[in-house]
């Protein structure tokens, strides 16, 4: 389908943070951009510094840095002054259980204020934090703590008792354990300590450990199609990567009321629910609430957001209940919506502009990058469907990729592809948040570049313009008769049928064409799964497609996403052909056993 450019009002466009992309692209050095970051007093650079304490002695110093929203009501306020003082008892609990320098300490913990003190007063003691989703089952955790071999947890009773308990006596390295909700005279769990009369005790003062730019800070988890989960190793230096990234992506400067609905064990959760924007001195929402349409809507007009940001599920599931906002509905503070997770299909680009008064703003990274790499930003023009163009300080390029899958290297160089030729995904070394290494797998670290080039596994095209545009990952494109066809196109078309809320696509095995295009098809409310309706949704893809349409069609009730909302298109393929289904720890809903 063609989607027609939606171009940016005057307005728009001059009060943006980056009002002339070209002149800003060419302009911009990581070097000079340095000079944004404060510094640790005598040198270093540490990210709850940058985050939190270069306030201090400001205006800034006295605003909410966090607006925490309880599942069961109630908003608990914490400015930028009490997480300092927070932070720095936290450290000084770390520091007194003796760990050290280096520790990686886990947070198996929500969305909670306790979660943003500890992973700041970590970073002070010189720590590693391992964040992990709280819906993670028992065995998961075990790896993550394993693997990672963290000397320190920090979490609640009722996830101690149900994940780590059983395995405890398996994980040697792991010496202390910090529960959030145990108080003195609460009943003793085995080897763990209370958290909050040790925080009460502490002193409010702690002079923050000296890291350097390429000191550990961050080890993400990210899980493979098979095998263990990869930790991807960030440093404290990547900050200059989130602030930055943070104001030209997504538009964000003091006084801003921010919204990161992504949760915190996820890379998203960590970059941009916590530290990225409060290095701008922004105030963050933090929900502890799950996704519900009439919650989201009133957390909008109640806290007064003006930046959001929130994945393509997540809007696909707003926009099954039309275009009509729940009475009482106030967007009139809303600015900026951007979108992260997945590729946004651009149905969802164009309601936004619609039903929200604002286009959503869709960008690409991973986990390795650290940060935002591409995006579609405030002043420029969007090209629904489109990732956007490289922001300042990042070179991004698509290359060729040989008969065996990886990228094609001639002469000692990589092959370069035209433009509007699919390729891999690749951008320059060199960017201040990506990733040091995979944790103890320096051989799958160096796998991942070519040429002073990071391969990202991503496929995608780039046209005359400088836009990207988003294919698939390279184990989903789906190879029929002599068509490499990108899932993402095929599920974008189909979700722009009315029936249908979301499409997942993979190709099934076929002994002529290779392999088949077939899709799984969500329907919105009021719609039956009917032959009548199977036909004509197949038919409405060959209208729009053509050649690589769906051959075959399959309604479901439900499609597996990771809990950063992606389609996961490989248990969808494995379920389809009876294969094992691999590492499914990051499935939504997956492994927390009550």
């Amino acid at each position: 389908m063609h989607w027609e450019p939606i171009d940016k009002t005057a307005q728009e466009r001059a009060e943006a943070n980056l009002t002339a992309y070209d002149m800003a692209y060419q302009g911009f050095g990581w070097d000079a951009a340095r000079a944004a970051l404060d510094g640790l007093p005598g040198g270093g650079v540490n990210i709850a510094h940058e985050a939190v304490d270069r306030h201090l002695g400001t205006p800034l110093a006295d605003v909410p840095a966090l607006r925490w929203l309880a599942a069961a009501g109630g908003v608990t306020t914490v400015t930028y002054a009490e997480l300092a003082t927070r932070s720095n008892r936290f450290a000084n609990v770390l520091r007194d259980a003796g760990v050290r320098r280096g520790d990686r300490v886990c947070l198996l913990l929500g969305r909670t204020p306790e979660l943003f003190v500890a992973c700041l007063g970590a970073w002070k003691a010189g720590c590693v934090v391992v964040p992990l989703f709280s819906a993670f089952g028992p065995e998961p955790v075990r790896q993550r703590l394993e693997i990672s071999g963290a000397t320190t947890l920090i979490t609640t009773a009722d996830q101690y008792r149900r994940k780590v308990a059983p395995n405890r006596a398996a994980l040697p390295a792991l010496r202390h354990v910090l529960l959030t909700d145990v108080g003195l005279d609460d009943p003793p769990l085995d080897d763990t300590a209370a958290l909050p009369p040790a925080m009460a005790a502490a002193s409010d003062e702690f002079p923050i450990v000296r890291t350097g730019p390429e000191d550990p800070a961050l080890l993400h988890f990210t899980s493979g199609t098979t095998g263990m989960p990869k930790g991807a190793v960030h440093v404290h230096g990547a900050v200059l990567a989130h602030r930055v990234s943070a104001h030209y992506a997504l538009d964000l400067r003091p006084g801003d009321i921010f919204w990161c609905t992504a949760d915190p064990g996820w890379v998203t959760g960590m970059t941009y629910g916590v530290i990225a924007p409060l290095t701008l001195g922004v105030t963050l929402i933090s929900d502890e609430a799950e996704f519900d349409a009439r919650r989201w809507y009133d957390i909008l007009t109640a806290e007064r957001v003006s930046v959001w940001y929130t994945a393509p599920t997540a809007l696909r599931m707003l926009m099954r209940r039309g275009d009509e906002l729940p009475p009482g509905t106030d967007l009139s503070c809303l600015r900026f919506v951007a979108s992260v997770g997945e590729p946004l299909n651009p149905e969802a680009v164009v309601w936004g502009k619609r039903v929200l008064g604002h286009a959503v703003h869709d960008n690409w990274w991973q986990t390795e990058t650290g940060a935002i790499m591409i995006a579609n930003l405030a002043a420029e023009q969007i090209r629904p469907g489109s990732m956007g163009r490289p922001l300042p300080g990042i070179t991004a390029t698509i290359l060729r990729r040989g008969p065996d899958g990886r990228a094609a290297v001639q002469d000692g160089a990589v092959d370069y592809a035209a433009d509007d030729e699919v390729g891999e995904l690749a951008l320059r070394a060199g960017w201040p948040s990506m990733f040091r290494g995979y944790w103890n797998e320096t051989a799958k670290y160096a796998r991942a570049f070519a040429d002073g080039w990071y391969l990202s596994g991503d496929l995608a095209r780039r046209d005359r313009d400088g836009y990207f545009w988003f294919v698939g990952r390279a184990d989903d494109v789906i190879k029929s008769a002599g068509h490499l066809i990108g899932p993402f196109e095929v599920e974008s078309v189909l979700m722009a049928h009315p029936a249908v809320a979301e499409a997942g696509v993979i190709g099934t095995p076929d002994p002529v064409a290779g392999e088949l295009v077939k899709a799984f098809v969500q329907l919105r409310p009021g719609h039956e799964p009917t032959e009548e309706l199977h036909d004509d949704i197949i038919a409405f893809g060959r209208r729009q497609l053509g050649a690589v349409a769906p051959k075959q069609l399959v309604f479901t009730d439900a499609l597996p996403h990771t809990r950063s909302g992606k389609v996961m298109r490989r248990l969808l393929k494995a379920r389809d052909r009876g294969l094992p289904e691999g590492d499914v720890s990051t499935l939504e809903n997956a492994g927390d056993h009550r």
